[in-house]
């Protein structure tokens, strides 16, 4: 067999695999938008079926011979061909060291524990969803032994979602951001000037914040003939190919802003994953290389824009169209405040600019010592409480607002949370060179107008897929490597502004 043959193959034989992970990840979506509870059981299996065909597969010894038949004449492969065969490679030799069997398990577990958290949250009670919590501490334990780690278990499963990423690092990162993230917070909080919040008290037609929803979507480019919106109790974004990326939203009739920063946020990401290039359909390439990476797009997009003045001043209208005699006397300056104010919350999903990254550290901090066997599942609800109190000055009432408000511990995702705090970062320093390359960008999204924001996305991000890890790509396109000081700027800045800070 040539190295062509070889490498020909091994392509073959992962599209193969690509499209056994694109029949279970609809089935995921459909079990968290359409099917009925009594369907958990069934879907369960049919996942684990799914994610065991295609896990054995991929680990079989015949992909590791290609892997190396096509290795000893790589140099004569195109460089899109040679960093494919790469993270083929990575890919493999980490899959290789989970079983089938492991997976089978894995799989199951999550199933029951997605609906065990539905069940529980609806009913505010942690303890329906403990036993199942325990079993996927346990596996995800499992699972760091079987990868291998240096320092930290938590490593090796923070290796899935930010490649390179080390507990060490990110309690640098973390020790840098709190701080000042809680100084500023406190002084917004003591500042004379608060925003007025009474006009959101009305209810909101469900219908008509879709509307709104589904306007801005295509005002950013989404392209609904590639995708489709439903409604989740957790939003998401889910994607078969380039050409079927599918949103959710959560739609609350007390809320105004929730549908929409929902969707800017899942709109962001579906932008990602509608913006690899066609030629990498069905491979690795098609992928973002980090999920802060991907979570960069999201944030940027829901905050930076989203939340900006221009961007009010431009939907207002349409706002007043949907929502008749409700937003008459709302200026785009109190809209934009009010999408900006600062409120110590419950909800991470919620939480303001200014207080995000604490939530998110607090959940950082929560997991790894779960996994490391620092704290017990048991004590979860505790421990989350005080810290939501010492760190954030809120009491919580109940565990459905607590630490069952979050779907990913229910999807076994431990090292997923840390990269929501790393997008905030890389968002920042992604959005100072756009707007280096882009001058008036900020008078473009006071037009309404996205195109040349999306194309910059694209030429920069989205297009590059896994040629290039997250560090590479940031230092290739802003010129430094990752760095939290361009999202404090960010921050300070606005909020100085908004709230008159001296």
């Amino acid at each position: 067999m040539s190295n062509n043959d070889a490498y020909k193959e091994l392509q073959e034989r992962m599209r193969d695999i690509h499209n056994l992970r694109a029949a279970a990840a609809v089935l995921e979506w459909d079990m968290e938008v359409n099917m009925p509870p009594k369907g958990a059981a069934a879907r369960g299996r049919q996942l684990a079926t799914l994610s065991a065909l295609a896990h054995a597969q991929f680990i079989a010894p015949s992909v590791g011979t290609l892997i190396e038949r096509a290795r000893e004449h790589q140099d004569t492969l195109t460089d899109d061909a040679r960093v494919l065969l790469r993270e083929t490679a990575y890919d493999y030799q980490r899959a290789a060291r989970i079983p089938e069997a492991f997976m089978r398990r894995f799989a199951t577990a999550r199933a029951a524990a997605y609906h065990a958290w539905i069940d529980a949250r609806r009913q505010s009670k942690f303890s329906l969803f403990l036993p199942h919590l325990e079993t996927l501490v346990s596996l995800s334990q499992e699972k760091a032994e079987r990868l291998g780690y240096e320092g930290s278990p938590y490593n090796a499963l923070l290796e899935d979602y930010e490649r390179g990423m080390t507990v060490a690092q990110l309690d640098t990162i973390f020790g840098a951001l709190a701080p000042r993230q809680r100084a500023l917070a406190a002084r917004i909080m003591n500042a004379p000037q608060q925003p007025e919040l009474s006009w959101l008290e009305q209810t909101w037609s469900e219908e008509k914040q879709l509307a709104l929803t589904e306007r801005v979507l295509r005002d950013m480019g989404y392209a609904f003939d590639a995708g489709r919106q439903d409604k989740s109790a957790h939003p998401f974004t889910t994607n078969f190919s380039i050409g079927d990326v599918r949103i959710t939203t959560r739609v609350d009739q007390r809320a105004f802003f929730s549908a929409l920063f929902s969707s800017i946020h899942e709109g962001g990401h579906a932008l990602y994953e509608q913006g690899f290039r066609e030629e990498d359909e069905g491979t690795l390439l098609a992928e973002a290389p980090s999920l802060g990476m991907h979570e960069s797009q999201s944030r940027l997009w829901e905050n930076i824009i989203g939340r900006s003045l221009p961007f009010w001043r431009h939907y207002m209208s349409a706002a007043r169209e949907l929502f008749p005699g409700m937003l008459d006397s709302i200026a785009p300056e109190q809209a934009y405040a009010a999408a900006n104010r600062v409120t110590p919350s419950l909800i991470r999903v919620e939480a303001d600019e200014c207080t995000y990254n604490l939530h998110i550290i607090l959940r950082f901090e929560l997991e790894t010592a779960l996994i490391e066997g620092a704290l017990d599942a048991a004590d979860i609800p505790a421990a989350w409480n005080e810290k939501m109190a010492s760190w954030l000055g809120v009491e919580v009432p109940n565990d459905a607002d607590g630490c069952l408000q979050d779907i990913h511990w229910s999807h076994g995702a431990f090292g997923y949370f840390p990269t929501y705090a790393l997008g905030n970062l890389y968002g920042a320093q992604l959005f100072d060179a756009m707007s280096a390359d882009i001058p008036d960008v900020m008078e473009r999204v006071g037009r309404g107008e996205f195109a040349d924001v999306l194309r910059w996305l694209r030429d920069n991000v989205h297009s590059v897929g896994r040629r290039k890890t997250a560090l590479e790509i940031i230092e290739d396109v802003t010129g430094r490597q990752p760095s939290a000081a361009p999202f404090l700027t960010y921050l300070e800045t606005k909020y100085a502004a908004l709230y008159d800070l001296a």
